[in-house]
């Protein structure tokens, strides 16, 4: 949760908070908290007639944002909806081999548990990353990955942790070497992706551009035609990862099964109690949550510097200003030859993406989906809980002003203690049943092509 709530500095204090009708009380489980149950408050006849209805713009604001629908497809990327992609995508996700000390996984920093994060401020893998680690639940929907947009597929981006040093460790010559080594990954990946043509003992143990000087000389020593083969396996490694976590999808929440009444002419009352309906009033109304945090993905899409407080001095993170160089220089982005659409619309989207001044310090806004199990908070893991978010919004206190780059829209929303408390329940209300991931156990055993 990383962008601006904006409200007018004179708003007024909401008086007789209009909400749908609760008719009786009944236990609810909140499916992201497993056991922990959710009982609706009842509500007598006086205050059933006091709060009957929303607010028209309102109830369209929450309505026109559940459900999600599934992934959209990704035509970069021709095997993101292929099972058996997705069951290799599966394994190596768990797999160590992928990292440089063969002890670091992508599920190190993303637990199935955790709501595929890790509960840490900042991610550790071989070292301490700069950033908090954002979910991978939905994240298909995005069109651009990572806090500063840096890659614009997810398969591009599953590449970039492998080699980065503090992460992973590893390098796209390891991920051949490992795929040529071992039989029966061999035979998998040939039976999706066709015939490897390397030879194990033409390779170095490690190479890559833009690593250390080993490697980097280790890889201008290949031929240019062993780097693009080299290059075209981390992109299959990453396409597999793709179609995994493309299924990795937080399911209907609370809030979706009580838009899902309300849209068939019901109150959703028995669903949502009475402070978890002041907290969705506030947040489609008078709090304009929903400025940034809009759509179905609760999420803009987009990059916004809020001038969160930075413990030492100015922020050093320049954000989106860094991640739009990045995105164009990459090798594995939707335009490049790794690419299976390089015409297509998120090809012209990168070539397009301008490195802008405007952007120093901007982060892309998250899903607030599930967002009540990926604490901590913000792209710096800064802010342990919901409450902290808010009273943040609330106050702006410690914001860094920033000049103009600062948004323009940012002003306090001055929240009163019980305003908080219900906009944390709205909020809690986002969680689904999270990821079914054994549901792929039932792909059926290929049959490998001949090496």
């Amino acid at each position: 949760m990383n962008v601006s709530f904006s409200i007018s500095n004179n708003r007024k204090r909401p008086v007789g908070w209009v909400i749908l009708a609760v008719l009786f009380a009944v236990g609810c489980e909140d499916p992201g908290q497993g056991t922990a149950t959710n009982v609706a408050t009842e509500i007598t006849p006086s205050q059933r007639e006091e709060n009957a209805t929303f607010d028209p713009a309102v109830l369209r604001r929450a309505l026109t944002s559940s459900p999600l629908p599934e992934p959209p497809s990704d035509a970069t990327n021709q095997y993101a909806d292929d099972p058996h992609a997705a069951e290799l995508g599966r394994s190596l996700f768990f797999d160590p081999r992928l990292s440089g000390n063969v002890e670091v996984s992508c599920a190190t920093c993303h637990q199935p548990d955790l709501w595929f994060t890790d509960g840490l401020k900042k991610s550790k893998g071989l070292g301490t990353a700069d950033r908090h680690a954002p979910t991978l639940v939905d994240a298909a929907h995005h069109r651009w990955f990572n806090w500063d947009g840096r890659s614009d597929s997810m398969w591009g981006h599953t590449i970039r942790p492998i080699e980065n040093p503090l992460e992973m460790g590893g390098d796209r010559t390891m991920l051949a070497r490992l795929v040529l080594e071992d039989l029966t990954l061999k035979n998998r990946y040939q039976a999706i992706f066709g015939a490897i043509p390397l030879s194990i003992s033409d390779l170095p143990a490690t190479a890559r551009p833009g690593g250390d000087s080993d490697s980097v000389e280790a890889w201008e020593r290949l031929t240019p035609i062993d780097q693009d083969r080299i290059n075209r396996v981390a992109a299959n490694i990453g396409k597999s990862l793709a179609a995994f976590q493309r299924t990795l999808q937080g399911g209907l929440s609370r809030f979706d099964r009580w838009a899902a009444v309300v849209a068939e002419g019901g109150d959703g009352g028995s669903i949502l109690n009475a402070s978890e309906l002041r907290g969705l009033g506030l947040f489609f109304g008078e709090a304009e949550c929903w400025e940034c945090h809009s759509g179905p993905l609760l999420s803009d899409g987009e990059f916004h510097n809020i001038g969160i407080p930075v413990a030492d001095g100015l922020p050093t993170d320049s954000g989106r200003y860094e991640g739009s160089l990045l995105v164009r220089e990459d090798a594995f982005n939707a335009a490049g030859r790794y690419s299976d659409d390089v015409d297509g619309r998120q090809a012209i989207l990168s070539r397009g993406v301008k490195r802008d001044p405007e952007a120093w310090g901007a982060f892309r806004t998250p899903t607030l989906r599930g967002v009540g199990r990926t604490a901590p908070y913000m792209h710096d893991g800064s802010m342990p809980d919901l409450e902290s978010v808010l009273h943040f919004y609330s106050t702006l206190e410690g914001a860094v002003q920033l000049g103009h780059h600062q948004e323009s829209v940012l002003t306090p929303l001055d929240l009163d203690v019980g305003e908080i408390e219900d906009l944390a329940a709205f909020l809690r209300t986002l969680t689904g049943p999270g990821p079914q991931i054994e549901a792929l156990e039932s792909v059926p055993e290929m049959e490998s092509s001949s090496s």
